[in-house]
């Protein structure tokens, strides 16, 4: 039986060393800010992610862009040619084209290589989740799952992948057309800060608000306590914008009250952070639900 890879995309805000540990491809999206257009990189090559959040703070715009067909093809034939089958995960279809065209991609490629497997998963996740999902995908070949075995359970499962996220302002996601200007110019005046997950069709839903960084914060905490399943054999995925300290104490709630397994913290990257801003803290954990 052939070998397979598992590919997945800058979106899922892994770590570079914990990408090198799991073995995968992730490929770059790409952002354009201050005139400049940048990839997507895990170790921030193009632009280091302290450098990125700093011109957000400065009032900097960023526009995202996703995975292009022919980018697929070039990342994808490589692996085909080597006698390998491709197992991809995609950030959210309700956030991104980008599953979309990796999918235009495949077809074109199934009919070059017709021995060859492509799997398209749509993760319907975003960020760390998206990260958490690929985790597990890696974890499960490991197990010794095969492609359509390790397809399909990703497909069973995926709805169990819970993201829960606060942002510190609504303005990040009022022009990426997240919330409504109402609600972002209401938020700002009274302090609100929103509580929102990523629903079961893979888009950001407004769930809650909180008055004060701090509630809002405890709010996550919260969510875990509510829909974790088996938080003690938990690995607990935390991403955040610039904002280590508030990342540093969900994590500390999370340990202290659950006795998880594992937390894993990373940044949250330029194509998510042009969405979400700085100081967006997010937690994600698998669950009996969203």
């Amino acid at each position: 039986m052939p070998n397979y890879v598992i590919i997945t995309d800058s979106t899922t805000d892994l770590p570079a060393d914990l990408i090198k540990e799991l073995d995968i491809l992730v490929l770059p999206l790409s952002f354009t800010i201050d005139g400049n257009t940048y990839e997507d990189y895990s170790d921030g090559r193009d632009l280091p992610l302290k450098d990125f959040y700093n011109k957000v703070r400065a009032g900097k715009m960023s526009v995202t862009s996703q995975i292009n067909p022919e980018d697929f093809i070039k990342a994808f034939e490589p692996i085909l040619k080597n006698g390998n089958d491709i197992l991809y995960i995609a950030f959210s279809s309700g956030l991104s084209g980008t599953y979309q065209s990796a999918n235009i991609a495949a077809d074109k490629l199934k009919e070059l290589y017709p021995e060859r497997k492509i799997a398209i998963v749509d993760s319907l996740c975003a960020s760390m989740g998206e990260g958490l999902f690929v985790y597990y995908a890696v974890m499960k070949k490991r197990e010794g799952m095969n492609i359509n075995e390790l397809e399909k359970w990703l497909n069973d499962n995926k709805l169990k992948f819970c993201h829960w996220f606060t942002v510190d302002d609504l303005h990040h996601l009022r022009r990426g057309g997240r919330v409504s200007a109402a609600t972002a110019i209401l938020g700002s005046m009274l302090s609100i800060k929103p509580v929102l997950h990523v629903d079961d069709e893979g888009h950001l839903i407004l769930m809650g608000k909180s008055r004060g960084r701090r509630k809002s914060l405890d709010c996550l905490v919260s969510k875990f306590e509510e829909i974790a399943i088996d938080p003690k054999n938990q690995i607990v995925f935390i991403s955040h914008g610039d904002c280590e300290d508030d990342a540093n104490y969900v994590a500390n709630e999370i340990k202290k009250k659950f006795n998880v397994k594992n937390v894993i913290i990373s940044m949250i990257g330029p194509v998510i952070g042009s969405h979400s801003g700085p100081g967006t803290i997010a937690l994600f954990f698998v669950g009996n639900k969203r």
